[in-house]
């Protein structure tokens, strides 16, 4: 009996060192309140020389999504409250001190989407279980009139559901991401672990990407209007392994996912002989017929958030670069990631290098904050949510 003791203890540890060690930044609360410090000589925050940084909203409880409202405002989804609110900067100071709930008692709201026709505006909210399209009234910045638009399997692992239209000519379709119910597994759903596209001229949902295991965020290429997403690797298989990911979504394209990972690496832990390989059409040991990653990330960075760069109000150094949120690891035994990168990009989206570009979320210990989503516009501004400090920041850049 003592030996059997003895050896749960001990398997108990590997787990916790090898997966959980490095845990306490993500799960314990902030060092402190950020809103006291972020103007100060004692601010963590670095950004490169022509930035500047500030609170645009606080008091948020886990803010996750950011979108415009039809009648211009910042939306940002509150899962963990159930809703979703509108910053308003009523005295124009440039911080947001009223919010209002545009959308309540909902089930994990996290995507968001908007589209207009003439004075007709809809609103379009991710639930963990479905998709809801709502009439928005611009006057009271209310979403009203709900209508079920369709189902999403729901349970398991990761429940956020993220949604985009597509460009022109495919502006009448929507993509949904809804990732794996497991860390790795062969999934029984066919929703899971894929992208999603919901035609609002048939009402159609159908498969547009697959083997993804958690790709929660997605962007659109200004240029060539490709979709690129991030994508979260697998746990279980150490510090280093497998990458997180940036991938080019293609429809019909499958990542991988749960059978190979990054550059076409087979996962010899989760299928060890090469048979599921087989199963899945990409033949033995190999990981032939799938899409490689774009772009590796450091293993456990968990990317979220992620945003290209215009060119009106940007300086030309700046153009169709791409900025990535590294939410941070939970399960890395050195933590990583609790950073923005910026990904250094040419017009047709060819990769020339990254650098960080706002760091000081975790610094020397401390932990101020997990950055989640992006948004960048026109003019030198960019806002970013923070989900652990339950704020949301403006960047601003002066020539």
């Amino acid at each position: 009996m003592v030996l059997i003791i003895f050896l749960i203890i001990g398997g108990v540890s590997v787990v916790y060192y090898k997966n959980i060690k490095g845990a306490l930044p993500a799960i314990l609360a902030p060092t402190g309140d950020i809103a006291e410090v972020i103007n100060t000589t004692d601010t963590p925050f670095v950004l490169p020389a022509g930035f500047s940084i500030s609170l645009y909203a606080k008091d948020l409880v886990a803010p996750r999504v950011l979108s415009y409202a039809p009648s211009g405002q910042i939306l940002v989804s509150i899962p963990r409250e159930g809703k979703v609110v509108a910053l308003l900067d009523k005295d124009n100071d440039g911080f947001a001190e009223t919010h209002v709930d545009v959308a309540s008692g909902l089930n994990s709201p996290h995507g968001l989407a908007n589209r207009c026709e003439g004075e007709v505006c809809k609103l379009y909210i991710a639930e963990t279980n479905q998709v809801a399209e709502y009439d928005f009234d611009k006057e009271n910045i209310k979403a009203t009139n709900k209508k079920k638009l369709f189902d999403l399997d729901s349970g398991g692992n990761h429940s956020s559901r993220t949604i985009m239209f597509m460009p022109w000519p495919d502006q009448d379709k929507m993509l949904v991401s809804i990732g794996s119910s497991c860390n790795v597994c062969i999934e029984k759903s066919d929703q899971r672990a894929k992208v999603l596209e919901y035609d609002f001229n048939t009402s159609k949902l159908t498969e547009f990407a697959k083997g993804l295991r958690n790709s929660v965020f997605m962007a659109i290429h200004p240029v060539s209007g490709d979709v690129w997403a991030t994508e979260m690797g697998r746990d279980l298989l150490g510090d280093d392994i497998p990458p997180d990911e940036i991938n080019i979504l293609k429809k019909g394209a499958n990542f991988g996912w749960p059978i190979c990972y990054g550059k076409n690496i087979h996962d010899t832990n989760f299928d060890p002989e090469g048979k599921l390989s087989v199963s899945y059409g990409a033949g033995k040991n190999t990981c032939l017929g799938f899409v490689p990653s774009f772009i590796d990330i450091q293993a456990h960075s968990a990317p979220l958030g992620l945003a290209f760069f215009p060119e009106e109000g940007w300086p030309e150094e700046y153009w169709y670069n791409m900025l990535v949120a590294y939410h941070g690891s939970w399960n890395r035994t050195v933590p990583t990631g609790y950073k923005i990168v910026r990904y250094k990009l040419d017009a047709k989206g060819k990769y020339l290098g990254q650098e960080d570009f706002l760091t000081g979320f975790m610094s020397g210990g401390d932990v101020y904050g997990r950055p989640v989503d992006i948004l960048i516009q026109p003019g030198g501004l960019i806002y970013v949510s923070d989900d652990k400090a339950g704020v949301v920041y403006k960047i601003k850049y002066s020539n």
